[in-house]
């Protein structure tokens, strides 16, 4: 399987395909108008840290997540910028030469994932650290392979680990995903999870327990 590259979706034609006129293409259309990517990336980040603040306090130990959960969070956190947040995507996906699967099985693959791997791995608790950056790999591979929205899949996924974490009695982990050497790291990141999405767990593992080491620091 190629390595996904840093680069714009290719999406098929439909709303969620529509940029924001005056965008120059950077720009999805949006609630707001917004036509510059800079001030929309401010906000979409912006609208993240407070929504995380929130769910902090909302899933407890014996949290079980579900589909209908992580379309709350989508939508809780982008819904103010774009309609379909909180929807399944209807757009077909694909980056660096890989195609996620058709946006027809987003459903159906999203309640596989719920009775399978988010029934099998949430609440999260494991007797080691390493026990539960496994569970945190498999629920981010698996969701990521789904890759239900028109976009923020990653920083949805990456957020679920973080509470994934905080469920098992663990900080938040650090990703360590900007700032100096950052650009390898992100890299491997990427190459971990195209790994996971072959059921290969073990290097996002590793990835996620060096980030809940590097937090313990």
């Amino acid at each position: 399987m190629s390595k996904p590259v840093v680069s714009r979706y290719t999406v098929a034609k439909g709303v969620e395909g529509e940029f924001e006129p005056g965008s120059r293409g950077r720009v999805l259309r949006n609630r707001l108008g917004i036509v510059h990517k800079r001030e929309m990336d401010r906000l979409e980040f912006e609208a993240l840290i407070a929504v995380q603040e929130r769910y902090y306090n909302l899933i407890e130990d014996n949290t079980r997540f579900t589909a209908e959960l992580i379309c709350r969070m989508h939508r809780d956190w982008l819904g103010d910028l774009f309609s379909w947040a909180g929807a399944y995507r209807t757009v077909e996906l694909s980056k660096g030469g890989f195609r996620w699967p058709p946006a027809r099985l987003v459903a159906q693959n999203m309640d596989h994932l719920e009775a399978n791997t988010l029934k099998a791995c949430t609440p999260c608790h494991g007797e080691t650290t390493r026990e539960i950056a496994l569970r945190m790999a498999e629920v981010h591979a698996e969701l990521l392979l789904v890759h239900p929205f028109r976009e923020g899949n990653g920083r949805l996924a990456r957020w679920i680990a973080d509470l994934m974490s905080l469920q098992a009695g663990l900080g938040l982990p650090d990703y360590a995903l900007s700032g100096r050497g950052s650009v390898k790291r992100r890299q491997d990141y990427l190459a971990a999870v195209q790994h996971g999405y072959a059921q290969n767990y073990r290097p996002l593992t590793d990835f996620f327990l060096t980030a809940l080491e590097r937090s313990a620091l």
